[in-house]
């Protein structure tokens, strides 16, 4: 393409100009070569006519097209140079507000001077992961690649940031390194990285200050160094500092201040703790008020010294060092308040000793005043032959302190940096790091001296290495398309760097100098011009002989030598330096020990091995350190090795004004800028070669309208390609295909934009020309009717002699045409064919050349790699083999020998009596035992003989005393006897009218409950009702506002318990994170200790073991009832502490109730003793009177009982109703909560009482019964019969001995026995089985037996289990021990004090446990009480009617019941040691597809008929042991299949079923409204398992939780490619904006696309696999919606962050997906789920990029139809939004503005990105199951074979 054709009319061009640097015009007429000057037309209208210079042909820069302004990348841009450069980032930081800017490798930041929400945790997880070319360019971009590059390669990254003073280095170094801590955590409890940001604002403090340019400028670079493990998580860090500016301690410019800590410490100088330190404000101390200002505006210098000192705490500074620190830096302002007094002779010169600031530094830093005081105003001059003392001058003194305070502060600061990289330091070892370098950029001033000559000599460093690096990856990415190389001539510093640091160089010759006797800046001066007038780089002032001219990469900067060798030098007199290293505080002498001199950059704790390119220089004996220009060149050297053998990535901040004004751009500060950071230097190398860069997918894309319609048949994309470029482009030079790419050169791509512009142009005009044609034919038809005859004749005339002259014209014409062409077309082929021929001779030589040179390079390498490679295989192969032979020869010896011991030892005899001690210990135990217990029993049966016998002769001799007694006394004794009887007789109905009375008490409370509840329902039926009314008149009136608050109360309503059921749920999964967590931790802990001896663990020892932490039916570990569970959760937390106090209290009665009872049984056995050895007082004659006697003994002492607990349950109702109103008006104010806590008093006061009376009758009917029991059986054999029938049961009418019966109830009584249910047992007619039974002693012996050998072999378990838990225990406070020895004291104590806090809450916590367990065991004895109670009942109903059938002498009780066989009622039974058997084949081992087919959630049912049998005989052990089992089991299958989706689904599915099966069958009316009569028989009997419901929920929660994280990690890699990247309509893609360029280590290997149908075809396999398995419909609807909002939240986020997507294609585009998953769910039944209202936001932003953008109608239409976005999210993609192509224009500032002032009043989050990690609360409706146990068949798959039916 021509010059021409390239400069023709209307082109845009850039022209040079004095304020903006650079200007657009735009020709007004095309360029002809030999043209002088090009006329054109600048952008205010104006015409300017601009020369042009003939001799170098220098045309203006072209400027690129408007689709390519904005680019996220500046080597995309078409036309690379500065003003395009400059104009791209204007527009993108004016226009779009974005202050980063990739330019190849390198981000640019521009300081915005404002704060920006792009920094926070949502923008650090939106970038993480994510390839560098995918997202927008960001700080957190840069650090990803770094971090991405250190895990990939395994190769260590260095961050370098760089800028001028003010441009935000510092800053930008603060995110890189919080992105590192939040990305990848912390490896241990230490936190260090927390540390790793503590140490900012130390730094800042010490180490920065405010300039003209900077209210916060770094007065030091810094090189830290972030430690990352083997699981890249961060362990430690090193910091590394260069050239502090010291004189900014003893000097400040105006409107400059010292470093911040000076006047922080002013600031704090009024706390009591700083006190002695004499300070006052800065204004008053010299060092401080040179600048005149000492406040910053917006700056708390007070606030700031807190932070400081908080820092220094964390990073591990005592208290006592950072007083000691307070200390020096306040005695370095008293030093600078120090009067120097001159002498008259003007040579000398004094201090005052009553001057106080000198007296204040001496006592501060401790030191001696007078020798201070001596030594500040002399010097000591050493000679060889004696020594001299030598005063000083007034300027020499000020001199001599001034240098004394910089080195003091220096020092300090020196050592603070080595206590915070102690504080880094890590003992673990370093796999890699990450250094990030904040260090100062290019400067040039006024005056420039020595810091700015050190400062621009470490950017050439900088800009040598970054060129190199970038002219790397420039090579590496030709080499990988395989594209031709060649050598791009790149500017090379090398001469400049050596004029400085080389041989003789200006810091060789200022060293020189500075050892010179009398060595002063002009000799130096005169030096480097006889040195190096003659260097290219080095030039003399005109009008100077004291300054020099160096020529450095960015500008020329002139340097005046005053002052150079004094601060290379840095001279401290000897004298002042050992006065402070004899202070009395060990700090201030530490700081001035000779090993301190040393550069604090050896301070490195790298684990790379540098070792520095020159010798080092050995320093003179008399100085006591190194020159300042030689520390620096070394550490410089350092650094540069250590960047050097790691992968830099580079950033470079921009200040775009020097006001600080937010958002304003100077083109000449930023252009000045961009030439000194290397940006323009990176532009030029890429300008040089290919730098634009085409997929050819993308290309095809693209340019497919300028493919021919032949071309597009092929369906090979790449030779289309080929034959349009070869087409379009004539000069083979400017383009190149490669592997993937194709290559252009400068300009080629807007040259092809033009190309396409015109097809399109050309397209519109013929569209354009048919509609108007097509117009005018309508209007010409009409009227060709009108005139065809009349023109006929006429238009045949003109037209046959036109004709004829048309046909002489064109044969003229086209003779012409052959002719000229013919001519024109020789000479052309002349010319091409000779420059072709020498063209390619000149180009074959050159490319050959270079061929053959890599060729044999690259032979010679692969040669020399594989010959080492072999020889280091084949050594180490050699070695290796070796060593495996010499250990097994070892291990086979020493296990020969241990085998041989064995043998020995197991033969002896010894070893077999050790074996077996323990064995007869215990059966000689168990033998005693079973001697004593007969012993017992052969005492008690004579007892009871002996008691009998004794009891039948006292009856018989006290008949015969009444027979005489009553014939003496005669009718005597009857009346009396009657008035005993009346008076028994009044006292019974006293009693009764006591119990009435309470029972009337009790009645009328709970009457008046009732009534109170009734006018509760009442007033709710009235509220109900007025509300109604309010109803009828909100629907009456039209847009009412009450209407409005209530559905907006409602909607609040339901979002708190939305928000409360996301934080119980967020804290399981915060449990099962950290269960999960510690699980890990354990196993990492186990392969730690198994690692150094190969120990094993045994196999059946399983990490979920421990997961056993679930309540149990006799023992639980949950302290709360199940009530008090529920009524927590429906009241609230607030109310519910309000009812714990209640609940203690009643906990604490319960106890006392307990005491009584055991009480009351030991007043029990007494009696029974004294009832044996007392003689009777009389003998009944019947069973009436027997059974009045029993009657009028139980109603006498159930009336005393009644008695006393009526009247302590009164005083506590009375304090607990107290308790209760008291707390009600405390806690809850508003009267709609006092029902609730007082309704849960009552409830719980019901529950006490029921179990209070289940008590006392239990312990009076004993008390009767065994009196009873006793009389029968001393009334003979006569009454043999009755007692019989009493004691028989009501199912049984078998024949039962007295005798028996009496010594099998004590033989119950002793045995204690509490889980036997009597109620089973004479299901059936068994219970006299069970009487006989128990009088088999033997069996109760064996029993025993085994009862204490299970408790043995528990004991043995127990210790086991906890010698194992000691040796843990052991190991890890050893591993403790080891890292505390590490810490310092202060930190050990600290450590020591958590550690015991730890241990405390944990024993706490356990103690807790305990006493819920107990009184969970509480609970559950006195429900078995009141089961046993309705028993005793039953058997009194029973024996009542036995004696009515008695009197009748009807002899039922000797037939015999039959068994009938029964059917099977859906229970399973196993045995205990099939337990076990039973998880493995049902659980652990079980596969979802063995089940295809079956019933679903058959594992679940199958669990629950388990479950009944187990209630069904009341084994509770049964039921903990199955349930826990079980739910262990589940976690343990979970955590193994954590990936896989139909696994999670599978138990997702059954949990919930079990769930609802112990729901639906536990007997609550709540859940058994949907039952059937058949179901309601497969209810639980005996246990409430409400607890483990919880549990069971808890579970489900966590599995959904996992259900969700498996799917959301399926579907979000497709998320972004699906929906904004792939082509769902075909064509919209050919209007796709151009793309920006990826870094090459960025791209993915592969093609990674997705489309939407890959999505839908995932969700129809979710779909599918949750409705197979039997999940709940209302779960999938949960799950479905939440995969949703993630799609939403990934999809809008990625928009967000992305310019390139941001356009009308892809709205159009997202609008079709969007439609597309609706019609999926609708298809699936799902569209009731909630999904498409998530989905909103990403609708809203679609219609956003169709929207017009342009009048105010338009703004006011965007903000009624974005309801869901917030302001900042329009705004973000309003300023993101790129025109398709040339037609289409951008969205305007002002327009933008618009939007933000209409939206000004929206309350929206400051959040600018969606929490795409937000999971929606999820809820588990009961759903009952419409099977009956019975009707389930269990196949043979399976393997459950043990179980048996029921």
């Amino acid at each position: 393409m021509s010059v021409s054709e390239l400069y023709s009319q209307y082109t845009r061009v850039w022209i040079p100009d004095p304020d903006e640097v650079w200007r657009s015009a735009e020709l007004t007429k095309d360029y002809k070569e030999g043209d002088k000057s090009l006329q054109l037309r600048l952008e205010d209208e104006t015409i300017q006519e601009y020369p042009i210079d003939v001799q170098n042909n220098q045309l203006p820069f072209l400027r690129n097209p408007d689709i390519l302004v904005g680019e996220n990348d500046l080597t995309a841009l078409s036309y690379l140079h500065e003003p395009a450069v400059l104009h791209n980032l204007k527009v993108r930081f004016l226009e779009s507000n974005h202050i980063y800017t990739y330019c190849g490798i390198v981000l640019v930041a521009i300081n915005p001077y404002d704060q920006l929400p792009i920094y926070g945790q949502d923008v650090i997880y939106a970038y993480s992961g994510q390839n560098m070319g995918d997202m927008d360019p960001h700080i957190f971009a840069v650090a990803e690649e770094a971090y991405k590059q250190m895990a990939r390669d395994e190769k260590n990254q260095s961050i370098i940031v760089s800028g001028e003073s003010g441009a935000g280095k510092t800053v930008s170094a603060k995110y890189a390194m919080r992105y590192f801590t939040t990305v990848s955590g912390s490896a241990s409890d230490t936190n260090i990285e927390e540390k790793v940001l503590a140490s900012s604002p130390i730094m800042e403090a010490i180490g920065n200050a405010k300039t003209t340019r900077n209210d916060n400028s770094s007065r030091f670079g810094k090189y830290i160094q972030i430690g990352f493990d083997k699981r890249y998580r961060i362990i430690g860090a090193n910091m590394r500092t260069y050239l502090l500016e010291k004189s900014r301690v003893v000097f400040q410019a105006d409107d400059e201040r010292n470093y911040h800590i000076f006047y922080q410490l002013c600031a704090a100088a009024s706390l009591p703790e700083f006190k002695e330190l004499a300070l006052t404000c800065a204004e008053d101390f010299f060092y401080t008020s040179q600048g005149g200002n000492t406040v910053i505006e917006g700056v708390d210098d007070a606030e700031d010294f807190e932070k400081t000192r908080q820092a220094f705490t964390l990073v591990g500074v005592r208290e006592s060092h950072q007083i000691s620190i307070f200390k020096i830096i306040a005695s370095i302002l008293h030093l600078g308040n120090v009067e120097i007094q001159a002498e008259r002779d003007g040579e000398s010169c004094r201090v005052s000793p009553e001057d106080e600031h000198l007296s204040d530094f001496c006592r501060l830093l401790g030191v001696e005043l007078s020798q201070m005081e001596h030594w500040l105003c002399h010097r000591k001059l050493v000679t060889t032959s004696e020594t001299y003392i030598k005063t000083m001058s007034l300027q020499q003194v000020v001199n001599a302190r001034d240098a004394l305070a910089k080195h003091i502060y220096a020092q300090l600061f020196h050592w603070i940096v080595e206590h915070v990289n102690k504080a880094l330091h890590t003992s673990l070892k370093q796999h890699s790091f990450i250094g990030v370098l904040d260090i100062y950029g290019f400067e040039t001033f006024e005056v420039n001296s020595f810091e700015q000559f050190c400062i621009n000599y470490a950017n050439e460093k900088l800009q040598q290495q970054f060129n190199s690096h970038v002219f790397k990856l420039e090579q590496e990415e030709y080499m990988k398309e395989q594209i031709p190389w060649t050598l791009i001539d790149f500017y090379d510093n090398q001469p400049c760097i050596d004029l400085i640091e080389a041989k003789l160089g200006i810091l060789d010759l200022l060293d020189e100098e500075c050892k010179v006797p009398k060595g002063t800046d002009q000799n130096w001066t005169q030096k480097l011009y006889d040195r190096h007038s003659g260097s290219q780089h080095f030039q003399k002032p005109r009008m100077s002989n004291k300054a020099f001219i160096v020529i450095h990469f960015a500008d020329k900067v002139e340097y005046l030598s005053d002052g150079f060798l004094e601060k290379n030098r840095d001279t401290v007199y000897e004298e002042q330096i050992n006065i402070l290293k004899a202070s009395k505080f060990p700090l201030v002498a530490d700081l001035f020990h000779d090993g301190k001199d040393s550069a604090p950059a050896a301070t490195s704790s790298s684990k790379i091995n540098i070792r520095s390119s020159r010798p080092p220089v050995k320093a003179s004996n008399k100085e006591h350190k190194k020159t300042v220009g030689y520390q620096f060149r070394s550490s410089l050297h350092l650094l540069m090795e250590t960047l050097n053998a790691t992968t830099p990535h580079y950033v470079r901040c921009i200040k775009p004004n020097d006001e600080k004004l937010p958002f304003h751009f100077n083109p000449k500060r930023a252009v000045q800028q961009l030439r000194a950071c290397g940006v323009l230097e990176t532009i030029r190398i890429s300008a040089a070669g290919y730098p634009s860069r085409w997929s050819y997918h993308d290309f095809f894309n693209r340019y497919r309208v300028l493919v021919k319609k032949r071309d597009l048949a092929n369906a090979d994309k790449k030779a289309i390609c080929r034959s349009v470029l070869e087409s379009l482009i004539k000069d083979p030079d400017k383009f190149q295909f490669g592997r993937t790419k194709i290559f252009f050169r400068a300009g080629q791509v807007a040259y092809l934009e033009k190309l396409r512009a015109d097809k399109f142009r050309a397209a519109t005009i013929m569209i354009q020309k048919a509609v108007r044609g097509w117009l005018q034919k309508v209007k010409y038809r009409r009227l060709k009717g009108a005139t065809l005859t009349l023109q006929r004749y006429c238009r045949g005339y003109l037209a046959r002699r036109l004709a004829k002259h048309l046909r002489r014209t064109r044969a003229a014409v086209v003779l012409q045409k052959q002719y000229r062409m013919r001519r024109a077309r020789q000479a052309y082929q002349r010319v091409r064919r000779a420059a072709v021929v020498i063209q390619a001779f000149a180009r074959g030589t050159f490319v050959r050349r270079i061929y053959h040179q890599v060729l044999r390079e690259h032979k010679a390498t692969v040669i020399q790699k594989h010959v080492r490679g072999w020889m280091a295989r084949r050594r180490f192969q050699r070695l290796r083999g070796a060593a495996i032979v010499i250990q097994c020869g070892f291990r086979r010896l020493k296990a020969k020998q241990a085998l041989k011991a064995l043998r020995i030892e197991a033969r002896s005899a010894e070893h077999l009596k050790r074996l077996n001690v323990g064995m007869e210990n215990k059966i000689v135990q168990l033998q005693r035992k079973i001697d004593d217990q007969n012993k017992e029993l052969k005492t008690l049966s004579e007892q009871l003989s002996a008691v009998t016998s004794t009891h039948t002769m006292e009856v018989e001799k006290l008949k015969k005393e009444v027979a005489c007694y009553q014939q003496s006394q005669g009718e005597d004794r009857g009346p009396q006897l009657q008035e005993e009887v009346e008076s028994l007789r009044t006292e019974l109905q006293r009693a009764h009218s006591e119990r009435k009375v309470l029972e009337d008490t009790h009645t009328r409370e709970k009457d008046e409950l009732r009534k109170r509840v009734a006018d509760l329902e009442q007033e709710n039926a009235l509220l109900k009702d007025e509300k109604e009314q309010l109803n009828n008149q909100i629907l009456c009136q039209s847009k009412d506002e009450f209407a409005q608050n209530s559905v907006k109360e409602n909607l609040m309503m339901k979002k708190e318990l939305e928000e409360e059921r996301s934080r119980y749920q967020n804290l399981v999964k915060e449990y099962s994170r950290l269960e999960q967590r510690y699980d890990n931790l354990r196993d990492e802990m186990t392969i730690l200790k198994q690692t150094p001896g190969h120990r094993r663990n045994p196999s059946n020892q399983s990490s979920l073991e421990s997961d056993s932490n679930y309540p149990s039916i006799s023992t639980s570990e949950v302290g709360d009832t199940e009530d008090t569970l529920q009524q927590v959760e429906e009241i609230g937390l607030e109310k519910a502490a309000m009812d714990m106090t209640v609940f203690l209290k009643l906990q604490k009665r319960v106890r006392e109730l307990e005491q009584e009872r055991k009480k009351l049984q030991v007043k029990l056995e007494k009696k029974e003793q004294q009832d044996g050895k007392r003689v009777p007082a009389e003998q009944p004659s019947n069973d009436s009177d027997l059974d009045q006697d029993a009657d009028l003994a139980y109603n006498s002492l159930k009336r005393q009982e009644l008695e006393s607990e009526n009247k302590k349950l009164k005083n506590e109702l009375n304090e607990l109703r107290k308790a209760v109103a008291d707390q009600a008006s405390e806690h809850s104010p508003a009267t709609a909560g006092t029902p609730d806590s007082y309704s849960l008093l009552l409830n719980q006061l019901r529950v006490a009482n029921e179990e209070l009376e289940v008590r006392k009758e239990e312990v009076l009917i004993l008390r009767t019964q065994i009196v009873s029991a006793d009389q029968r059986r001393l009334a003979g054999k006569g009454s043999e019969p009755n007692i019989n029938a009493r004691t028989s049961w009501p199912n049984s009418e078998k024949h039962v001995d007295q005798e028996d019966a009496i010594e099998a109830y004590h033989g119950v009584c002793q045995t204690n026995s509490k889980t036997e249910d009597w109620g089973y047992l004479n299901e059936d007619g068994e219970l006299g089985l069970a009487y006989q039974g128990l009088k088999q002693v033997a069996r109760l012996l064996e029993a025993q037996l085994q009862a204490q050998s299970r408790e043995h072999e528990e004991e043995v378990d127990n210790l086991k289990a906890q010698l194992e838990a000691l040796k843990e225990e052991m190991d890890r406070q050893q591993q403790t021990f080891c890292q505390t020895l590490l810490l310092s004291p202060e930190a050990q104590v600290e450590f020591g004090i958590q550690q015991e806090m730890s241990r405390l809450t944990n024993e706490n916590l356990d103690l807790k446990e305990l006493v819920e367990k107990l009184e969970k065991n509480e609970r559950k004895l006195k429900k078995q009480l009141k089961i046993y109670m309705k028993k005793v009942q039953d058997l009194e109903a029973a024996q009542a009617l036995a004696q009515s059938e008695r009197k009748r002498h009807e002899l039922n009780r000797q037939v015999t019941v039959q068994r009938k066989e029964k059917d099977f009622q859906g229970m399973l039974e196993y045995h205990k040691e099939d337990e076990a058997l039973l998880i493995r084949n049902l659980v652990t081992e079980l596969k979802p597809q063995v089940l295809a087919g079956a019933v679903p959630c058959l594992p679940a049912y199958i669990l629950y008929m388990c479950i009944r049998h187990a209630d069904y005989v009341n084994d509770d052990l049964k039921v903990h042991s199955l349930l826990t089992s079980t739910i262990n089991g589940i976690k343990k299958v979970l955590k193994k299949h954590n990936e896989d989706f139909e696994m999670t689904s599978f138990w997702l599915s059954n949990t919930c079923r079990l769930l609802h099966c112990l729901k639906q069958y536990s007997g609550d009316e709540g859940f058994m409204t949907q039952n059937t009569a058949k179901q309601n028989e497969h209810c639980l009997k005996n246990f409430d398992l409400t607890e483990y419901r919880q549990v069971l929920s808890d579970l489900s929660i966590q599995i959904y939780q996992q259900l969700i994280k498996i799917a959301e990690g399926l579907l979000q890699p497709m998320i972004v490619s699906a929906m904004l990247e792939n082509e769902s309509i075909q064509g919209l893609s050919g209007v796709k904006p151009t793309g920006y360029r990826k870094r090459t280590s960025s791209m993915p290997e592969g093609d990674n696309s997705y489309c939407l149908e890959a999505i839908i075809r995932q969700m129809n396999s979710f779909h599918t696999v949750m409705c197979d398995q039997g999940l709940d419909p209302e779960i999938i609807l949960q799950v479905f919606r939440q995969l949703f909002y993630m799609i939403n939240a990934v999809t809008l986020n990625n928009l967000l962050l992305r310019k390139d997507v941001c356009s009308w294609s892809t709205g159009m585009q997202l609008r079709y997906n969007i439609s597309q998953l609706e019609e999926w769910l609708r298809g699936r039944n799902l569209h009731q789920s909630g999904a498409v209202e998530t989905m909103e936001p990403l609708i809203q932003a679609a219609q956003l990029l169709q929207l017009k953008k342009k009048s105010p109608e338009d703004a006011e239409a965007i903000c009624s139809l974005c309801t869901a976005l917030s302001t900042q999210q329009i705004v973000k993609i309003l300023n993101l939004y790129t025109p398709l192509n040339e037609f289409e224009e951008r969205v305007t500032v002002a327009f933008i503005r618009t939007i933000q002032a209409q939206l000004q009043d929206r309350n929206d989050p400051q959040q600018l990105l969606l929490d795409f990690k937000h999971m929606f609360p999820v809820l588990f409706p009961f759903n009952p199951s419409s099977l009956t146990m019975d009707s389930i068949h269990i196949p043979a798959c399976l393997n459950l074979e043990f179980l048996n039916e029921v």
